[in-house]
């Protein structure tokens, strides 16, 4: 079996299905200023047998243990593995929720959502920082899907028996605000801010108390890696633009971070599309960096 690690097209996940290879699909679809909008849209139409996964409920730590779906003590639970406002939950944590949902270490997982994969990466991140390599982005989400003859379902999909997802060495860096902190403006740190450009000139904040960037950071706003056509562009176009962005500095010293450690992650993935990963995500981000007054910024 073919195993997909960074991104797999609509075609082929038809194929996948139809093999009947150990298979789960991930719909992640969410909207920041409207967080019950994401369920509401796979009710609406989604793939067949999907699970959906919550951005605040399943893949941040903010709300407490996930009741229902298993019980962790108030100490694990509050016991975030970044800060911010979407905080990473801790590895555990993660792993009793894909327990929960039925996804087993033997499964290729695939992830989507219909907003230019910029809230599916955040769990293609965590399978790998989980240590599950088979993960991958449907390029051009739902609207890939159905453009290429897929059909959808809505309403619930049938439970899962639980499994007893096993966690493995993570496959990718989680950076610190500490440690970011520590290699400001050092050779041996690039940081990539993934916000749109008004937010990370401090013209303009709508999420967070301080308005401004990280000092030293580059900016690549995390639509850029996104085609005309809602996929993600080439490898060749994409390792262009990341070389000429980082202007000779050496790509494995790249940290990533947006807002709240989500949409950095296209970032990420698209380094990885064009040879030049894998790198570090900062999963605290801009959130977590501006909530200590001590923590420098910088403005334009």
């Amino acid at each position: 079996m073919t195993t997909y690690t960074t991104l797999i097209s609509a075609p082929d996940l038809q194929s996948l299905i139809a093999s009947g290879a150990p298979l789960m699909v991930f719909d992640c679809s969410f909207e920041l200023m409207q967080p019950t909008a994401g369920a509401q849209q796979y009710a609406q139409a989604h793939i067949p047998g999907a699970v959906y996964a919550n951005l605040d409920n399943d893949l941040s730590a903010k709300h407490g243990a996930p009741g229902a779906h298993g019980t962790l003590t108030a100490q694990e639970a509050d016991q975030p593995a970044s800060g911010g406002r979407h905080p990473l939950p801790s590895r555990e944590r993660f792993a009793m929720w894909l327990s929960s949902v039925g996804f087993a270490n033997g499964m290729q997982a695939v992830v989507y959502d219909r907003q230019g994969a910029n809230y599916c990466g955040r769990l293609w991140w965590m399978l790998k920082w989980a240590g599950h390599d088979a993960v991958a982005v449907l390029d051009g989400g739902l609207q890939a899907w159905q453009t290429a003859g897929g059909e959808v379902n809505s309403g619930e999909e049938p439970a899962h028996f639980q499994t007893n997802f096993q966690l493995g060495a993570p496959l990718r860096q989680l950076a610190t605000a500490s440690e970011v902190l520590a290699r400001l403006q050092q050779p041996g740190q690039t940081v990539i801010d993934a916000r749109a450009g008004a937010r990370y000139r401090g013209e303009v904040e709508p999420l967070d108390p301080v308005a401004g960037h990280i000092p030293g950071a580059l900016n690549r706003p995390f639509a850029e890696n996104i085609g005309a056509d809602g996929r993600f562009k080439s490898a060749d176009v994409l390792r262009a633009e990341f070389e000429a962005l980082l202007g000779g500095r050496d790509p494995a010293t790249v940290v990533h971070q947006c807002g709240s450690g989500v949409s950095a992650v296209p970032n990420l993935l698209g380094m990885e599309i064009a040879g030049l990963g894998p790198t570090a995500l900062f999963a605290g981000s801009w959130s977590e960096w501006c909530s200590d007054p001590t923590r420098p910024v910088e403005k334009g």
